[in-house]
């Protein structure tokens, strides 16, 4: 029963992985608290399934079209680049209180979410040839923080592509999970040269994220509701992040029990 609620949690962590970001935060809970992995570990396990799910949700959203290589290409690369740096930095350097910063980010970002909603509901990409004088640090600081602090940058990705880059909300998700499968082959070859992978329960969760991220990344290529879903999703991804960042959420579960 407990290997069962685990893989259905990694389903829907796949699914909002895909459409928004932060499904993270489920599967390091079912990895610490349910199946009992240590922090460290949970947190190399969980790459694994990240890796499946962004490999699987970059096929389909590249089978349906939604993924434009040509266009995107260099955000890719950037973002990869400056992923791998923070990767390598986060080896080295500790990065517990830039986490701290992240809650206070996330409530700005849920104001610039909320803020002109038709920004992020329109259906068609209008893409622009950013200068390299933005697109270089742009892309760089946001692979960088990526791996170097991990959470929310998602998030943060889609307010760039949509905002900055002006593309939609779907296919800035398409391009979303791209960067991150790249980077995430660094990331599961580093801990797993650290000892710090269970490839068991790994390869278990793998199958939930793998069918949650492939499955909605189809959803997203192909249903014109996608976008609004998506819309949804992020705002409530947002919500919840800051309700469990400022332990509002733990206030919440003891109140009702």
């Amino acid at each position: 029963m407990i290997y069962f609620i685990a893989v259905v949690g990694a389903f829907v962590a796949g699914a909002i992985n895909t459409l928004a970001g932060n499904g993270s935060a489920i599967t390091l809970t079912i990895l610490t608290e349910l199946l009992g992995l240590p922090a460290t570990v949970a947190n190399g396990t969980n790459r694994v399934g990240v890796l499946t799910q962004s490999m699987a949700g970059t096929w389909a959203f590249y089978r349906n079209d939604r993924l434009n290589i040509s266009n995107s290409g260099l955000y890719i690369a950037l973002t990869t680049i400056g992923a791998l740096a923070g990767i390598y930095v986060a080896l080295i350097v500790s990065n517990e209180s830039f986490k701290q910063v992240f809650r206070f980010l996330l409530v700005l970002m849920l104001f610039v979410i909320l803020v002109k909603p038709k920004r992020w509901l329109r259906e068609d990409t209008e893409a622009r040839a950013l200068p390299l004088w933005i697109s270089v640090p742009v892309f760089l600081v946001l692979g960088f923080y990526g791996g170097f602090i991990q959470m929310g940058m998602g998030v943060f990705f889609l307010a760039a592509m949509v905002l900055v880059a002006h593309y939609n909300i779907i296919d800035s998700n398409a391009v979303k999970v791209a960067v991150v499968a790249l980077y995430t082959i660094a990331a599961v070859g580093i801990f797993a040269w650290q000892g710090l992978i269970d490839w068991k329960i790994g390869g278990l969760m793998a199958i939930g994220q793998t069918a949650g991220g492939y499955l909605t990344a189809r959803f997203a290529a192909t249903d014109p509701r996608a976008g609004k879903w998506a819309y949804r999703i992020l705002v409530v991804v947002v919500i919840w992040a800051i309700a469990r960042m400022f332990g509002i959420t733990g206030w919440l579960w003891e109140a009702l029990l």
